[in-house]
């Protein structure tokens, strides 16, 4: 029974190591750092998108976008800011192949991130 509970990922991107690290290194970034982020991801998220055909209007981003996001729940660490609370949104509703192609992406611009403030 212990072992089948092991199993259970929690969290909806522990299910892609590379992609619950990368999560894990955005909960652990500053305020500044985790909003610039989440602004590149959405960026990111709507060009897949485009790029698959899956969104053939801004309307179809917005509705997809404002689906699954609710205002009240204030439980997880990115639901503090608004901008934030929509790309984890935009992600969790990707495809886990498009997740795991975005994960990698976010993962360098946390490393560049770090790099750019390691040199100030």
């Amino acid at each position: 029974m212990k072992e089948e509970y092991r199993n259970i990922q929690r969290r909806w991107y522990d299910r892609d190591p590379v992609l619950s690290h990368a999560i894990r290194t955005l909960e652990e970034s500053d305020d500044d750092t985790q909003i610039r982020i989440a602004l590149n991801l959405i960026k990111i998220i709507i060009e897949h998108n485009i790029e698959d055909e899956k969104f053939e209007a801004v309307e179809d981003i917005i509705n997809a976008v404002g689906s699954g996001l609710d205002d009240e729940r204030k439980g997880r660490w990115y639901d503090i800011d608004a901008t934030l609370r929509t790309a984890m949104n935009m992600l969790q509703n990707c495809p886990q192949t498009t997740q795991h192609i975005i994960a990698k992406e976010m993962a360098k611009m946390v490393v560049e991130k770090i790099k750019t403030e390691d040199n100030d």
